[in-house]
Order: structure tokens, then sequence, then C-alpha cells
């Protein structure tokens, strides 16, 4: 069943910490790793989700657009993976080879709880004070919908957050299956 983000955090609050390790090599990989970037995005996704499966080639896209200018991404994956074993670490590791960004895993879920992620795909857009500009959707598709995967909102967020600009204050939240708690 499809859930939305809840907006919770505030605008303005700045980027939770996180000490993860990577689903390729296991290295521990920091928030503050981010911190000269110009924009960092926090995202939470999964492997099994038909959401995220269904915008990944635009997160990929994305990623690579913006990368020149500054854009930091890293993933996160904070699913349960006793009762889901599609989001063990080794089967993310199956998928984050294909990625252009790090793809961390959040065995505890307290970095989850911590950002109030929801659902999968679930973004956090940080400017380069390190504090949260846009917490949002993609854009307006999801599977089914018809409509197609632009990033629109997302890269109008982005897009803003690079210039100096404030990003859209009235968001629209993101809609995706609900991170599985234990």
């Amino acid at each position: 069943m499809a859930v939305q983000s809840t907006l919770a955090l505030p605008l303005g609050t700045p980027a939770p910490d996180f000490q993860l390790p990577n689903v390729l090599t296991g290295q521990t990989v920091t928030r503050s790793e981010f911190s000269t970037a110009p924009a960092l995005l926090v995202m939470f996704i999964c492997r099994h989700c038909p959401y995220v499966v269904h915008v990944l080639p635009e997160l990929v896209r994305l990623t690579r657009d913006y990368q020149s200018a500054g854009l930091a991404v890293v993933a996160i994956s904070s699913n349960d993976a006793i009762q889901y074993p599609d989001d063990s670490p080794e089967k993310l590791g199956e998928m984050a080879r294909e990625l252009p960004f790090p793809l961390l895993y959040d065995p505890s879920q307290e970095v989850a709880r911590t950002y109030t992620a929801a659902c999968t795909p679930d973004f956090f857009l940080f400017d380069a004070a390190g504090q949260l500009a846009y917490r949002g959707r993609l854009d307006e598709s999801t599977p089914g919908n018809g409509r197609p995967v632009t990033g629109k909102d997302l890269r109008a967020a982005v897009d803003a957050v690079l210039a100096g600009r404030p990003a859209t204050r009235d968001p629209l939240p993101s809609t995706g299956c609900s991170i599985k708690w234990r």
C-alpha cells in the first residue's frame, strides 16, 4: 500500500548526521564527507519497492546531470532486511553496482527515524549551509498513472539550491512503499 512522506522535518533543519556502511565496499560513509558540497541530496530507497524501481533511471539521470554542478547524492536503505531479504546489504549491493551514488545500509533504522523518512523513495535536499531546503516528491509520476518520470519537482529544487535561491516552500510529499520497520 502506498504511503506519503510526512514532511515532518522542518525546512531549515540541519542535515542529521549519519555513519553508515556502503553496501559495495563496507566502508563507513558519514554526512560530514559531503559538508563542502553546495547541495546534498539524501534519498531513502530500497530494492524491492515498485515506486523506487519506477523512478530509479531518473535518479541516475538526475545525479549524472547535476554532479558536475556540485550536487552530492547519497542513498540509504533502512528496511528490515530480515522480513524483506531483497533489501539485505548483499542484494542492495547488486543494485548499487549500477548507481552513480553510494548506497548505504541503515541496520538500526535510527537514521531513517532521525530524518523522519516515511517511504521509499523519500527525498531530503540540503543547501550549502547544510540546512534542509526541500523535502518532497520527485515528480507527479507513480507506477501505473501514465505520467512520464521527469524529476521535474526535485530538479526545480536542485536548480534553486545550486543557484542560492530557496526551493519551493509548498512541496508535495513523496509517495511510495512504507519503510519496513522492525
